[in-house]
């Protein structure tokens, strides 16, 4: 299967296989979320380092054109690394990202301390979810295992992801980016309406990682709370093999079809 980027320079060719299931012209906020991980992995640090937490903005729907990667330091330190991601489409800038990195050290802990252990069943275990599960193309890129609930389904649900084909071509995929890839699909897993009656979609993505996750494949342990104003927050823990890792929000954006 082909890579969903190929990327040259600065410029991004964008695979049709990256659109989403809100619009056949728009990717799926997994692809370019990924694509702002992969650049931010790219930007030097003076110590080594790992990606604590992503904050992506989508402004404009990202459409299935050429894209144009631009990053830059806010602030460069021993410590933490803040970094800003831009994406843009035919000069229009369609992604705004902060990624931040912390600095990575041996640290003497407390016996206590450990990952608080996932009480579901795993990957091998959950049920598979078809493949044509959904229209999105970049959804069939993917493996899903429900451990609870169903995917689409309303109500809180508990999905493993994996993704099953390379994203940047020439470049495997980190852990960091499978965390976002899994992360944007937060308001699937815990969707509090009908996705035949009503669209939810996400206007941002923030992931908080206390750790990189370990694996292929990653969990999202999601439910959704919907205001009575066409705004909504789909929330989710994030997890792995090993247990909880990290945090997922997005605010959502309520329509009736």
């Amino acid at each position: 299967m082909r890579p969903i980027f190929r990327v040259d320079g600065a410029r991004v060719t964008v695979n049709p296989d990256a659109a989403g299931p809100w619009d056949p012209a728009m990717q799926h906020g997994s692809a370019p979320s990924a694509l702002v991980v992969w650049a931010a992995e790219r930007v030097a640090t003076q110590s080594p380092m790992r990606i604590a937490r992503v904050t992506v903005d989508l402004m404009r729907p990202v459409p299935l054109r050429d894209l144009l990667i631009e990053t830059e330091v806010l602030r460069e330190g021993r410590k933490v690394q803040l970094c800003a991601v831009r994406l843009r489409a035919d000069d229009v800038v369609v992604v705004v990202a902060t990624v931040l990195k912390v600095r990575q050290a041996d640290v003497p802990l407390p016996d206590d301390i450990a990952d608080l252990p996932v009480d579901l069943p795993g990957p091998e275990v959950s049920r598979p979810e078809p493949a044509d599960i959904s229209t999105s193309p970049f959804v069939r890129c993917m493996s899903l295992r429900a451990a609870r609930g169903r995917f689409g389904a309303r109500g809180p649900g508990a999905i493993w992801y994996r993704v099953d084909r390379p994203l940047v071509e020439g470049h495997a995929v980190s852990q960091a980016m499978r965390a976002l890839v899994a992360a944007d699909f937060c308001n699937g897993t815990g969707a509090a309406l009908d996705f035949n009656t009503y669209t939810f979609l996400n206007a941002d993505l923030t992931v908080n990682m206390a750790r990189e996750p370990v694996g292929e494949w990653v969990l999202l342990d999601a439910m959704s709370w919907i205001g009575p104003d066409g705004a909504g927050l789909a929330m989710a823990r994030l997890g792995d093999i090993k247990g909880y890792l990290g945090r997922v929000t997005q605010s959502l954006v309520i329509e009736k079809r």
